[in-house]
């Protein structure tokens, strides 16, 4: 895993339907992000925030909300994550509204093909975001940035990419899903997205879905972005977020999943999205990203399978 360390603040709500979304990135340097990977030993640079249109009122029109908005946005950041990666730095994006993972990942699909590199994309959240306009019920951006990744949607969004798809559907892989639009759900299945949905969490552990696709990124010898919306947890410990949905991850099952991803050495990018501090609690969830953070950057009691254990 790379050493060096770019943060990257991107204060947008574009996407969402609430407001909030643009303070997470404060929260998360509030909380101490750049202080905890520093003690892990990574040399940690914060580049800012990037910058972009407001978010005006209005409603969705063809079936997107803010789309010119949001491809200002996505530029913008596939831009200075590109530049960030190309240098050897790995980039966190510290968001933000999930929309703006379309900018992350086209700047990391961009640079795995010109590396001639297979890329694998984790992606953390109690949403599939795989809607279209034809099936999201609110054209939202931030519930299609994996549609578009694998390929779906409007050209001014896929055109931001290298290549349509810049992530093949079946190297995608979904942690924590347990809320999914009816239409949206055809979609996913049809596209061939590896989904492991919170009932299958429940049934074979995170233990065994993170061993499945470790190997299968590993098969593949292939990097990994992870995109992690910390709706994905439990609102029990993460309130702070614009769609809580009971029934998700608890805190052991999302470090054991960082722990393991860390294991695997292959990560070389990150998001830290759909944090809310208008909806929090004392930045409680902010500080949880924080500490889940600094599992998937290596942080562990003992070294995996060492055994050490008092008599």
């Amino acid at each position: 895993m790379r050493k060096n360390i770019s943060l990257i603040g991107v204060p947008s709500d574009i996407g969402a339907g609430d407001r909030g979304a643009t303070m997470g990135p404060e929260a998360l340097r509030v909380a101490g992000i750049s202080n905890m990977l520093t003690k892990l030993g990574l040399t940690v640079k914060d580049t800012g925030n990037l910058f972009g249109p407001k978010k005006p009122e209005g409603t969705a029109i063809g079936g997107y909300r803010h789309l010119r908005e949001n491809v200002i946005w996505c530029k913008n950041i596939q831009e200075a994550v590109f530049s960030e990666i190309s240098e050897g730095n790995l980039p966190v994006m510290l968001g933000g509204d999930h929309a703006m993972s379309i900018g992350s990942i086209a700047a990391v699909a961009r640079y795995c093909a010109s590396v001639s590199k297979n890329l694998c994309v984790i992606w953390i959240d109690a949403h599939s975001d795989f809607n279209t306009c034809d099936t999201s019920p609110s054209g939202n951006i931030h519930g299609m940035p994996v549609a578009v990744a694998a390929g779906y949607g409007p050209q001014e969004l896929l055109s931001l990419g290298h290549a349509v798809p810049m992530v093949e559907a079946a190297n995608i892989y979904q942690i924590g899903i347990r809320s999914v639009d009816a239409a949206e759900k055809q979609l996913v299945v049809n596209a061939g997205v590896v989904t492991y949905d919170m009932r299958c969490i429940d049934e074979i552990g995170m233990r065994e879905a993170m061993i499945q696709i470790l190997a299968d990124v590993a098969a593949k010898d292939a990097y990994i972005h992870v995109s992690f919306d910390v709706d994905s947890l439990d609102p029990t410990i993460a309130p702070g977020v614009g769609t809580t949905i009971p029934g998700g991850l608890t805190y052991r099952e999302a470090q054991l999943c960082m722990e393991m991803i860390h294991d695997s050495g292959r990560m070389i990018s990150l998001d830290l999205m759909e944090i809310n501090p208008a909806l929090d609690f004392q930045n409680s969830t902010a500080k949880l990203a924080i500490e889940l953070t600094a599992s998937l950057f290596g942080r562990q009691i003992f070294p995996p399978h060492s055994h050490n254990r008092k008599k």
